[in-house]
């Protein structure tokens, strides 16, 4: 039913999915609903901030990471959710016209001890910009039902 199973996710494994360019128009919407700080809605003041231009909020790179997560091979997936995530590093400003790409690697991958059917899996993730540098980042866990094993629910 899943392309991707707790059991395909060893240390190592590295998944890129990428591309998405945000306009000054996408950080301005973006950021006039969830983020309305001076340097993310108002080009004039963003250019006199240390910034000195309009930058996207980390929330809205953060977001782009989680829908190309998604298109890539989350939603192809038997992930039955996440406890959370350990770290997220703002890195580099994003800027209009940049486009971003999504990077993940598991870095560990343990069965479950009292829940035979998953396993928990560490990951990094990264979004880079198209010069190939790393403007967020991310530490994360998500859980996965092992191949073969059922109702998610149990």
């Amino acid at each position: 039913m899943f392309r991707y199973y707790f059991e395909d996710f060893r240390p190592g494994w590295t998944f890129e999915q990428g591309e998405r360019t945000l306009t000054a128009e996408d950080i301005v919407r973006f950021a006039r609903e969830w983020d309305p700080q001076r340097y993310h809605v108002d080009e004039e003041q963003a250019r006199r901030s240390p910034f000195g231009g309009l930058i996207a909020s980390g929330w809205q790179t953060a977001c782009v990471a989680m829908r190309l997560m998604c298109d890539g091979y989350l939603n192809a997936s038997a992930c039955v959710g996440s406890p959370g995530i350990e770290e997220i590093v703002f890195r580099a400003p994003v800027r209009p016209g940049d486009t971003l790409r999504f990077r993940s690697t598991a870095t560990e991958a343990r069965p479950s001890k009292t829940k035979p059917n998953r396993g928990t899996v560490v990951f990094n993730w990264e979004v880079l910009n198209q010069r190939g540098e790393v403007v967020l980042s991310m530490i994360g866990t998500q859980l996965f039902l092992r191949r073969g094993a059922g109702d998610p629910g149990a």
